[in-house]
């Protein structure tokens, strides 16, 4: 692609160093971005913010490969579309994902008008591991080859419009080999350990996070089948639908299976088995790729990972459809996206409002 130029986003990780290589090989004209999006501001007295850490890496890539590297501040960006929503639907009750909107409201947002505005760019690139592709005749995403990296879901949001200047350099590649073409290459962070958690928060755990920002709000833990106290919480945002782990109560194991965000109160239940019938939600907030008519029968994954379920939609009014899975899920919650499947394409996002519970 010669003469075409690449804004390449750059995290000093070796996903996004390795694309930068493929680019090059390509014949892209490359230009490399790094975006400073950690609260160290708020944060420092949490942890160390792992900001210089990742510059060192993205400068030392962009030495051995002499690409030229900027370093944009989106910092308010970060904490006006992606932090403050993710306090929101805490506070609600609701399980946000900060990933999901950090890709359509900064990555592939923010900084997509800034270098539409500022620069001169045909194209956007990032480490994803995705690919593109046609169904009905519209763009859409297309599962990358490596099914346990593929990470369809958290870019599921995107508009068409920005979907349609995205490059993934990664998408037909396996992770064992992005490591060794980085060994190959000698790169600094070739065997570097992949992020993980929330990407705003860097090292910093979640529950700090929210502690942060919502403080401390002690409640009662109550047996959702005998209405029983059985302990105390410190705020119904710290738990989330289907947890086990960190509720400190005894003769367990008691599932988290709903809150009450006005009365504060976070109800367990033991009587959470595989067998109950938890396999029914429903989502608004569409997102669908070119505007495409979802087939009725399809798949649809309610999290990141390779856990696909088979699925009934029914379109309903008000932009709302109703999915019914061929299976269940202990966590499904309002708030989380559910991503639609058809064979290997990706045709958009929902949110779900209102899963059907039935303890």
């Amino acid at each position: 692609m010669k003469n075409k130029k690449v804004a390449m986003l750059l995290s000093g990780g070796v996903d996004s160093s390795v694309a930068m290589y493929r680019l090059i090989e390509d014949g892209y004209e490359i230009e490399a971005f790094y975006l400073k999006i950690w609260l160290e501001d708020e944060l420092s007295y949490l942890n160390s913010c792992p900001y210089e850490e990742d510059l060192k890496y993205a400068e030392s890539v962009c030495d051995k490969l002499n690409i030229k590297l900027h370093i944009l501040n989106f910092q308010k960006d970060y904490f006006d579309k992606v932090v403050k929503y993710t306090i929101s639907e805490i506070e609600q009750g609701r399980t946000p994902n900060p990933d999901v909107m950090c890709n359509n409201s900064v990555k592939f947002g923010a900084f997509f008008d800034k270098i539409n505005k500022d620069y001169n760019f045909d194209f956007i690139a990032s480490g994803h591991y995705a690919n593109k592709g046609e169904y009905n005749g519209k763009t859409v995403l297309k599962k990358a080859e490596d099914s346990f990296k593929d990470q369809c879901y958290f870019l599921a949001n995107l508009k068409d419009e920005q979907l349609e200047k995205i490059i993934f350099p990664l998408g037909h590649l396996k992770k064992s080999e992005v490591r060794e073409i980085a060994k190959d290459l000698d790169l600094l962070n070739a065997d570097r350990k992949d992020s993980q958690g929330i990407c705003f928060l860097g090292k910093f755990k979640f529950n700090d996070f929210i502690k942060h920002y919502l403080g401390v709000k002690k409640g009662d833990i109550v047996d959702f089948d005998t209405q029983e106290k059985l302990g105390e919480h410190e705020g119904f945002y710290f738990h989330t639908i289907g947890q086990r782990k960190g509720l400190g109560l005894s003769g367990g194991p008691y599932y988290v299976v709903s809150k009450d965000t006005t009365k504060n109160v976070v109800y367990v239940s033991k009587n959470y088995f595989k067998e109950k019938p938890r396999n029914e939600l429903y989502a608004n907030n569409l997102n669908i790729f070119g505007k495409i008519e979802l087939p009725e029968k399809l798949e649809v994954k309610l999290r990141h990972g390779e856990q696909l379920y088979d699925a009934i939609v029914t379109q309903k009014e008000n932009n709302l459809l109703h999915i019914q899975l061929n299976e269940n899920d202990q966590g499904i919650a309002p708030g989380q996206f559910v991503v639609f499947f058809k064979d290997e394409f990706c045709l958009g996002s929902g949110v779900i409002v209102n899963p059907v519970v039935r303890v």
